[in-house]
């Protein structure tokens, strides 16, 4: 297991135990996080599972891909650095620790 640190935008943290092989997004829905909406069930067709990717986190992300990229031109606020899609980052045992942010909303 990997634990993924979710934070909510008023504050409130979720600590999870993501099972390798699943998406941060199915990690967060699964446990009932707010604010990850997932409307499209994790095909990468819309933006309304959209998170900020603690710094330290970033350069150790795959990078994003050409369709992540495009969605998230409609998320909540982007930013050009932080800004990934959890539906598309696969959990490995590499990735406990990792703390990602959510938007103040999902568009």
């Amino acid at each position: 297991m990997a634990k993924i640190t979710y934070i909510e935008h008023n504050g409130t943290v979720h600590e999870i135990d993501v099972k390798p092989g699943m998406t941060v997004m199915e990690g967060a829905r699964d446990n009932g996080v707010p604010g990850i909406d997932a409307d499209c069930g994790g095909a990468c067709a819309c933006s309304t599972c959209h998170v900020y990717v603690a710094s330290e986190w970033v350069d150790r992300l795959p990078p994003r891909d050409p369709m992540e990229e495009d969605m998230l031109d409609f998320a909540w606020q982007p930013d050009p650095v932080r800004s990934r899609l959890t539906c598309q980052i696969k959990v490995t045992p590499e990735l406990d620790g990792l703390v990602v942010n959510l938007p103040e909303r999902q568009i």
